[in-house]
């Protein structure tokens, strides 16, 4: 990954909007991603579902599976890996992660292409 010094930030929501261990979701132009604040870090992961193709991910459930910290889809339950969009369940499938951060009270998404998985 670039360091995030590299990209060029929008503000998508105010930090007070993301909770722990709740999914946010906002629009990064135009693309529906699911922000999520796990024992104090960021994650950003696109909130569309691959199984389904819907924006359910942002309210899928949150914990820790396989040493790893997990978001598993509300409808088929395949759990996706927060920090690099692996999907445990196949190999194969992978959502989207994007660089993200707080600063001055506000959750910041990178503009920059979104980090394949």
């Amino acid at each position: 990954m670039s360091n995030t010094n590299d990209y060029s930030w929008a503000s998508v929501c105010e930090s007070a909007d993301v909770p722990s261990m709740v999914g946010v979701r906002a629009l990064l132009n135009g693309e529906q991603v699911a922000i999520f604040r796990i024992k104090g870090q960021l994650y950003a992961v696109s909130a569309i579902d691959p199984f389904t193709k819907m924006a359910v991910l942002a309210r899928g459930i949150v914990g820790d599976l396989k040493g790893k910290v997990v978001v598993a889809s509300p409808i088929y339950k395949q759990h996706f890996v927060l920090e690099d969009g692996s999907c445990l369940e196949d190999e194969t499938v992978s959502i989207k992660t994007y660089p993200i951060r707080e600063s001055n009270g506000k959750i910041e998404l990178a503009i920059a292409e979104a980090i394949a998985a």
